[in-house]
């Protein structure tokens, strides 16, 4: 199920009231508002490998042009360990919950133990205020929740699902801007409702 909600506020009582009620595992990104439902309605909650990654694309993307023959950056060592999870993931999709909690515990942590030696040795390599930096400190500070898909096959790598899912509405927000008034917001997030 998809379910858009309009609120003015991003503060921790908008997922508070939204998830009133639920129990079970709240995939999300590393934003500290969802701390208080997890705690308060005893949720699990797992990070999002999707969210770490592309904070990694960002620095790659932002370092100067790499010249024929240099080195890779950190940033791009970083993709390719990541990128490991991910073809794990993709080998392992089709078996069943148990096993890939098995397959998971013997092929991606080891590739997480070598992500996180790497990333704790190399971030102080690498300046504060840089991308790479900042990259790296998100996800060792996110690293019980990144990991966290590990214990149960059910879960995912990523919350991309939902994410592919909101994208449409996402870019048309963009092309609209603004819903003029909180009614016409929540009319909005009404009909995207109905619609997916």
């Amino acid at each position: 199920a998809v379910l858009f909600e309009y609120d003015p506020s991003r503060s921790e009582a908008v997922p508070l009231r939204l998830l009133d009620g639920f129990r079970g595992t709240l995939q999300t990104d590393g934003y500290a508002g969802y701390n208080r439902v997890c705690r308060e309605n005893g949720l699990t909650r797992i990070g999002c490998w999707d969210h770490a990654r592309r904070k990694f694309v960002e620095a790659s993307q932002a370092a100067p042009a790499k010249k024929k023959g240099t080195k890779v950056s950190k940033a791009d060592v970083a993709i390719g360990k990541i990128r490991k999870l991910y073809a794990i993931e993709k080998r392992i999709e089709a078996l069943p919950p148990e096993e890939k909690t098995r397959q998971r515990q013997q092929l991606a942590q080891p590739v997480l133990n070598d992500l996180k030696a790497w990333l704790e040795k190399n971030r102080t390599r690498v300046p504060k205020d840089s991308l790479t930096y900042k990259a790296m400190q998100y996800t060792l500070n996110q690293w019980e929740l990144l990991t966290g898909y590990l214990a149960d096959g059910r879960l995912h790598i990523s919350n991309a699902l939902a994410e592919n899912a909101i994208r449409p509405f996402a870019v048309g927000r963009r092309n609209w801007l603004f819903a003029d008034t909180p009614r016409g917001a929540k009319a909005s997030a009404t009909t995207y409702s109905l619609i997916e």
